[in-house]
């Protein structure tokens, strides 16, 4: 019996001993870069332009776009920046309908980024610019923000942020 009780104490304390909290070094400050308020863009917070994925069984544009209004309206608000240089002009088709949130998929990109989508009626939305194939694609958020028909294949001039 007394074995027993030794070797039950030695396994609590090792098993007690796991749960010490391990201290991690502190890899030192992180470096964030300063832009300088008067000439940096102020696009939509990135969380503004994500949104949860639609629900199983979605079948109709209003299921499969979770976006909100205030999110709609936010992406919608900047005008396309009169100084930055265009990356250049796509023709667009929709693209995954369940992939949510503001999103251009594009050759035109290299980088995930902020980004603009501008259409010839001057009306804008601001995305997230993601490196794609030659057939650029637009999100059904994107898409229903600027009033664009589902089946349209609009060209979009596409501008950093």
């Amino acid at each position: 019996m007394r074995k027993q009780v030794i070797g039950l104490t030695g396994v609590l304390g090792l098993l007690a001993g796991c749960a010490l909290p391990v201290r991690v070094p502190d890899s030192g400050p992180k470096y964030t870069p300063e832009v300088p308020a008067a000439t940096a863009p102020a696009p939509v917070a990135e969380a503004a332009l994500a949104a949860p994925p639609p629900k199983p069984g979605a079948r109709t544009a209003e299921a499969l776009d979770t976006t909100t209004e205030a999110q709609r309206a936010a992406a919608t608000a900047t005008p396309a920046p009169a100084a930055q240089a265009p990356l250049g002009k796509v023709s667009v088709s929709l693209g995954d309908p369940t992939a949510p949130g503001f999103w251009l998929k594009s050759a035109l990109v290299t980088a995930p980024g902020p980004g603009l989508v501008k259409i010839a009626s001057g009306q804008t939305v601001q995305v997230e610019l993601q490196p794609g194939a030659a057939a650029a694609q637009l999100s059904l958020a994107a898409y229903r923000a600027l009033g664009l028909g589902l089946t349209d294949l609009p060209e979009v001039e596409v501008f950093p942020r």
